[in-house]
């Protein structure tokens, strides 16, 4: 297996560094190809401009259309060219990065922003009365995996169903649904460690150990179920859940899981 790690923190000492390290070492010890994107260190540029898109970038930009034409002919900048090589490169890719004010942090959305060009994840495949393009299951990153390593600052009970925070499922489902599967990733069930500022040196082996497990586990771990787009639920054009789809009691995101 080929793992690409997409590391988001800059204290190299924090604990989401030492989960990187860990993923690693874990994964190259059972014999595994592992590439880091450690987006600190890189002093990755997080903001989409006309720099990305080579001499003929439009005046105004219009970031979708000069990102696909920069991508077709190969004038993205070599940064995000590297990047997008690392994705086609990996069978899956894990996220490290702690949950920042209910979301990734700035700098790993800036790699998205970057990275996920027009033409590259999204924009493709044919467009019909019958075909939306290919996403949601589908497109340039179908039959990858991927997988959502998160620290979380506040205790396990704030984010449960009737939590004040929401639900951690809900809380990263535009992440699951709207940045990874969208361009066809099938995306693996989280591993959230709750309560991260809270921890000490004693907690560390238990979460190291359970760590260890869930990336042992990565090929055959089952991936969240998400409807795909173009397979019979949906209608099209409008995208809509057909009727009677919807499993009973559900609403909201939940709505797009198959049971």
């Amino acid at each position: 297996m080929k793992t690409l790690v997409v590391y988001a923190h800059p204290e190299p000492k924090s604990l989401n560094g030492s989960l990187k390290d860990l993923a690693v070492s874990t994964l190259e010890s059972a014999g595994h190809e592992v590439q880091v994107s450690d987006l600190y260190a890189m002093n990755w540029k997080a903001v989409v401009d006309a720099a990305d898109f080579g001499p003929q970038a439009s005046s105004p930009l219009k970031v979708p259309l000069d990102s696909g034409r920069a991508f077709e002919t190969g004038t993205l900048t070599p940064d995000v060219v590297a990047e997008q090589e690392k994705l086609l490169w990996a069978d899956t890719i894990v996220f490290q990065f702690p949950l920042w004010w209910y979301t990734m942090p700035a700098i790993l959305k800036g790699w998205v922003d970057r990275v996920f060009t027009y033409r590259f994840a999204y924009g493709v495949g044919e467009h019909s009365d019958t075909r939306y393009g290919e996403r949601f299951g589908e497109g340039t990153l179908a039959g990858r995996k991927a997988l959502l390593s998160v620290t979380v600052g506040g205790p396990e009970s704030h984010y449960a169903a009737r939590g004040i925070n929401g639900p951690i499922d809900d809380l990263l489902f535009p992440i699951h649904h709207g940045i990874l599967y969208y361009p066809g990733i099938e995306v693996l069930p989280p591993f959230v460690l709750y309560g991260a500022d809270r921890m000490t040196g004693q907690d560390y082996p238990d979460v190291a150990k359970a760590w260890e497990q869930r990336l042992l586990t990565l090929e055959s771990t089952e991936p969240i179920a998400f409807r795909r787009q173009n397979f019979g639920d949906y209608e099209i054009p409008s995208l809509h859940l057909k009727e009677g789809l919807e499993p009973a009691g559900r609403t909201g995101f939940g709505l797009h899981v198959r049971d």
